[in-house]
């Protein structure tokens, strides 16, 4: 018996050590540069998200582990998921017959529901997936025009909530906390207040200021600096969201260049922009269904104007649009098709062009390029390191690139296909003078990045 208990100890430890694994390098914080996210000890994090609302709400722990499973083979890094979800969250149940709350009292959680929580958000750390956690939709703050609610949180009752879940994931390396909920605060209310007390008591339940990453996820609507438009001041705003409003050809990269140069300096990024096969504009019968190049388009435009990282959505997985859940504005696939919707996929190209070169030295720079100001349908977008830039154009237009932008004598050239994450080379120019460059393709769809290093660097290829 003793050596049955002591072998059923160390496959134990081995498990914990698995979960613990993929976060050696210690939970998140905000750079020194005050720009990115990097680990404790200053390895940099590149965030590529994906909107998983109903993810704690909806899905038994076999659809999460699949769910979970394929994101990180995809390549996404992190989830943002809600507790107090969107949908009747309060009084319908999770999958295993439990509600949150017990008499819709956020002072009195429910045990049994948070262990499903718990289950999950360990799940994800093994996958070396972080989670974006949304304490709650903010319908249960304030309905708005919108929403179920009911209303249920004031001062007093946020901040023992937040203390409740603070305390209780503070041992977990793979959270981020995320308050708001696709609501903006109201003028003249106590929504400023309420949000406050509960970062207080998420603060207080982790075991100081130092432990808890906290941003706040807006609606589109005000959005010219999104969350930083009434929480640039406050001390527990660690980073800074915007939402775009799933409509095409929104210029997000002047919103994202509004809170990036904000002060205080905090990092920014579009945590909602377009989904995936979703409605464009609420409208598809005028408008139709977005598609790949649609969450590609903001995906590198974002990025290029300054964001840290960037999360991806998709319709039918937001709502984990199932045959045993109702459907919102008209999804098309089950959730479980559409993990691999082409435009998924190819996020992890995305990612893998933005860590292939050093990210936290990595600025927006429309001084690259002479075409520096059309609008979002031919946008031509420029970031660059020290050593290296990234063009993106998002109709294959011809641009011309301004020398003497990044280090070196020659410059290096590789063309990039955000479709696939194939390279073809561009030859190799001089840095003393203006160079143009003409994509592959060009028309809708056909978006490309232009790779340029400094040759004496030796980068490796993509």
């Amino acid at each position: 018996m003793k050596k049955l208990l002591t072998l059923a100890g160390l496959l134990l430890m081995q498990g914990l050590l698995l979960a613990q694994q993929p976060f050696t390098n210690g939970r998140l914080k905000v750079s020194d540069n005050k720009r990115y996210l990097v680990h404790q000890n200053g390895t940099p994090f590149f965030w590529l998200g994906d909107t998983a609302w109903e993810l704690f709400h909806r899905l038994n722990r076999e659809e999460a582990d699949q769910y979970l499973k394929r994101r990180a083979e995809q390549g996404f890094t992190v989830v943002q998921a809600v507790a107090l979800a969107e949908f009747d969250g309060l009084k319908e149940q999770n999958p295993y017959g439990e509600v949150p709350l017990i008499n819709n009292d956020p002072a009195t959680p429910n045990e049994a529901y948070f262990k499903h929580v718990d289950y999950i958000v360990d799940k994800a750390a093994q996958y070396g997936i972080v989670i974006g956690f949304l304490p709650t939709w903010g319908d249960k703050v304030f309905k708005n025009s919108w929403g179920q609610g009911p209303e249920i949180f004031n001062q007093g009752n946020a901040l023992v909530y937040g203390r409740y879940i603070g305390n209780r994931y503070k041992n977990r390396d793979n959270i981020v906390w995320i308050l708001g909920g696709d609501r903006n605060p109201r003028d003249g209310s106590q929504d400023v207040a309420i949000w406050r007390a509960m970062a207080d008591g998420i603060q207080e339940g982790v075991g100081g200021t130092d432990k808890a990453l906290i941003t706040y996820h807006p609606q589109p609507n005000g959005m010219e600096g999104g969350a930083s438009k009434w929480f640039q001041n406050e001390p527990w705003f660690d980073f800074n969201m915007h939402q775009n409003g799933h409509c095409r050809f929104t210029p997000m990269y002047d919103h994202i260049t509004v809170s990036y140069n904000s002060q205080p300096t905090k990092p920014t990024m579009d945590a909602e922009p377009i989904y995936e096969d979703h409605p464009v504009c609420f409208n598809a019968k005028d408008l139709g269904t977005s598609n790949a190049y649609d969450v590609r388009l903001y995906a590198y435009l974002d990025l290029f104007a300054g964001a840290h990282g960037h999360t991806y959505g998709c319709h039918d997985i937001w709502q984990m649009y199932s045959a045993k859940r109702p459907a919102v504005n008209n999804p098309h696939i089950f959730w479980q098709e559409a993990l691999d919707l082409p435009g998924a996929n190819q996020m992890s190209h995305v990612k893998r062009l933005l860590t292939a070169r050093p990210l936290l030295d990595r600025v927006p720079d429309q001084s690259l390029i002479v075409e520096n100001d059309l609008g979002a349908a031919e946008r031509i977008q420029a970031t660059r390191g020290n050593d290296y830039a990234f063009v993106y154009t998002a109709i294959g237009k011809p641009f011309t690139v301004n020398p003497g932008k990044i280090s070196g004598k020659t410059i290096k050239a590789t063309w990039f296909d955000p479709r696939t994450g194939k390279t073809q080379p561009a030859g190799t120019f001089d840095n003393q003078k203006p160079q143009q460059f003409a994509p592959p393709s060009k028309g809708y769809g056909q978006d490309w990045v232009l790779v340029l290093d400094d040759t004496a660097r030796n980068y490796t290829a993509l």
